[in-house]
């Protein structure tokens, strides 16, 4: 890759505050996956918020983007940021989009428009949201690896078992910085009831032994507990860790708070991992 990940970054939406990115920066995180389905513009901002992180969309929705205009954005915003973009793409939910058909063909057809644009978007330069295995290996194959989301060490170990060693393995992981365990439940659960209702994570869950009562009601306890780590921030730093033993070169964390402003528990557990 020509980017650089680091081990930690954040995941945050596009219309998100980012007057706490530069403390965030400071923590020691070193990438932030713009969440939410942006266009290439919508991560100006953070790029200009910070002043080393990489940024990545997190991902670019195929359906409502041309690859040819994606490629241009992509080439003027690494002309403007070098070595700080990373272009995240994929094709999102079929709850959310009415033409949504043939995915991976699909995605191969983006991938081949970004390929012969007038200003091609390398390899090395894109990332692909995956989780089912035909997925992983297309990411793998057209992509500098995979972007993951919504899951636990074990599918982490999984992808990097069907992408190879070489390719980028990057896992969301939403977390709880609460030690009441019931308090951290009730945050998760309040995250977790919209991926519990879109057939893409549901199905993914289900290859790892979860049944429709885990994932009903918000989410059984043994579900939100292996998807979103909760507990001290040190607790939670190990369950970070456990996605990197598992295979992933990087983290990109999730911090689900009360009020919606995750900068303090951020900056804890960046303490905590070390």
């Amino acid at each position: 890759m020509t980017t650089t990940l680091g081990r930690l970054g954040i995941w945050r939406r596009h219309m998100d505050p980012i007057d706490d990115l530069p403390r965030i920066e400071a923590a020691g995180y070193s990438a932030v996956w713009v969440g939410a389905s942006p266009s290439v513009e919508q991560c100006h901002p953070f790029l200009e918020a910070t002043t080393t992180m990489t940024v990545a969309t997190g991902i670019l929705n195929v359906w409502a983007h041309d690859p040819a205009a994606v490629a241009a954005a992509h080439a003027e915003t690494t002309r403007a940021y070098p070595g700080r973009f990373l272009l995240g793409v994929g094709i999102g939910h079929p709850e959310a989009t009415a033409e949504y058909a043939s995915p991976l063909a699909t995605m191969r057809a983006f991938f081949d428009g970004l390929d012969t644009a007038p200003t091609p978007v390398p390899k090395a330069e894109r990332a692909m949201a995956a989780l089912a295995p035909r997925m992983l290996a297309l990411a793998g194959e057209r992509a500098a690896g995979a972007h993951t989301y919504f899951i636990t060490p074990q599918h982490t170990a999984a992808a990097r078992t069907a992408l190879g060693p070489d390719a980028l393995l990057a896992p969301e992981v939403a977390v709880v910085v609460e030690p009441d365990t019931e308090t951290a439940r009730r945050i998760a659960r309040g995250y977790a009831r919209t991926y519990l209702g879109l057939s893409n994570y549901t199905a993914n869950l289900r290859r790892y032994g979860y049944t429709d009562a885990d994932v009903s009601d918000g989410g059984s306890d043994r579900l939100i507990d292996a998807v979103i780590p909760h507990g001290t921030a040190e607790e939670v730093a190990v369950a970070l860790r456990s996605h990197l033993d598992a295979g992933a070169d990087h983290v990109a964390v999730q911090a689900l708070t009360r009020d919606g402003t995750p900068a303090d528990d951020l900056e804890a557990i960046a303490a905590a991992f070390g």
